[in-house]
């Protein structure tokens, strides 16, 4: 990988804030959505697994644009509910992307749970366009609070307890959420495995 002119990094996500997130892990790349580089199509998600969903939206996406495309599925995992809102994080309340509903479903879900350990779940996938695919995963620990603390982040991050930072996601400035997020810690699994291929 060429270290003075920054590599454009196509990532397979609507998401926004995702890929603001991206953006500011992978400062070495430009960073840009498939929507502007003229890839719209609803991708649907129908794997039962993060990595498969990952790999889902990669695929698509190289294969719609003909270049290097990355795409990550996460959600948070909560040990009391079985592993759940999992892989259906997103759409845990009904509505694909309604964070408040979604955030007001598992709160109610954990009343009078006394264990309240949880961990958010990246998995990255890079998919070429002629077939080659990375996978990588991150995870950071935690616990699911009783009530939001703080307006920072999106999706669960305010009602998600780091054990690193000991405070929500939402009250975590960007730099501090970002230096322990899984999602960080998926982006440098990835990072490490793209530059050995890259390098073979």
């Amino acid at each position: 990988m060429q270290r003075n002119e920054k590599r454009r990094l196509v990532v397979a996500t609507g998401n926004a804030h995702k890929l603001r997130e991206i953006a500011e892990i992978f400062t070495d790349f430009e960073v840009v959505s498939q929507k502007q580089m003229g890839f719209t199509d609803e991708v649907e998600e129908t794997g039962t697994t993060f990595a498969e969903n990952a790999l889902i939206k990669a695929r698509a996406a190289a294969n719609a644009l003909g270049c290097i495309a990355l795409a990550d599925d996460s959600g948070i995992c909560v040990d009391a509910l079985g592993g759940a809102p999992g892989v259906y994080s997103a759409r845990y309340a009904g509505e694909h992307g309604s964070d408040k509903a979604n955030r007001d479903l598992l709160l109610k879900n954990m009343e009078n749970v006394t264990d309240r350990t949880a961990y958010f779940i990246s998995a990255i996938a890079l998919v070429y366009p002629d077939g080659r695919e990375l996978l990588a995963e991150g995870k950071t620990y935690g616990k699911v609070l009783y009530e939001e603390q703080g307006d920072g982040g999106f999706g669960y991050d305010c009602i998600f307890e780091s054990d690193d930072l000991q405070k929500s996601f939402g009250l975590a400035t960007a730099e501090e959420k970002n230096a322990v997020s899984h999602r960080f810690r998926g982006l440098q699994a990835m990072l490490k495995l793209w530059q050995a291929e890259e390098n073979q």
